[in-house]
């Protein structure tokens, strides 16, 4: 399986479990590895037997900026349904940020890595 990433995706959301960040919403940062079989578009030079990653990463984003969730394994996991609506797409890798997670001691960042494929 070959691999298409896209890294650094950023986009606004009112995700969590508190209500400061429901009503003031914060960044959230989205990697993704999606598999594909890229060998059929490589041989035709076709952008439709592959992934269009411009597209996937308007998708993502709306699902960031949609309906809020407490948890970012759930964001993550409708990250992961929606790239996965694409049917070249077999498997998809997903990691979501909260660099701005409520937490009382320095950090630098919070990640949640969820990995899902087709049945």
């Amino acid at each position: 399986m070959d691999r298409v990433a896209l890294r650094g995706l950023k986009a606004r959301g009112h995700h969590g479990v508190f209500a400061h960040e429901r009503e003031e919403g914060q960044t959230f940062v989205v990697d993704l590895v999606l598999g594909v079989d890229t060998a059929p578009a490589a041989a035709t030079d076709d952008l439709t037997r592959t992934v269009h990653y411009g597209v996937v990463a308007e998708e993502v984003t709306a699902v960031v900026e949609g309906e809020p969730v407490d948890l970012i394994e759930t964001l993550a996991q409708r990250i992961a349904d929606q790239c996965l609506k694409h049917e070249v797409v077999q498997e998809v890798e997903v990691t979501v940020h909260k660099p701005q997670a409520p937490i009382t001691v320095p950090f630098d960042d919070v990640t949640v890595t969820i990995h899902r494929r087709r049945p």
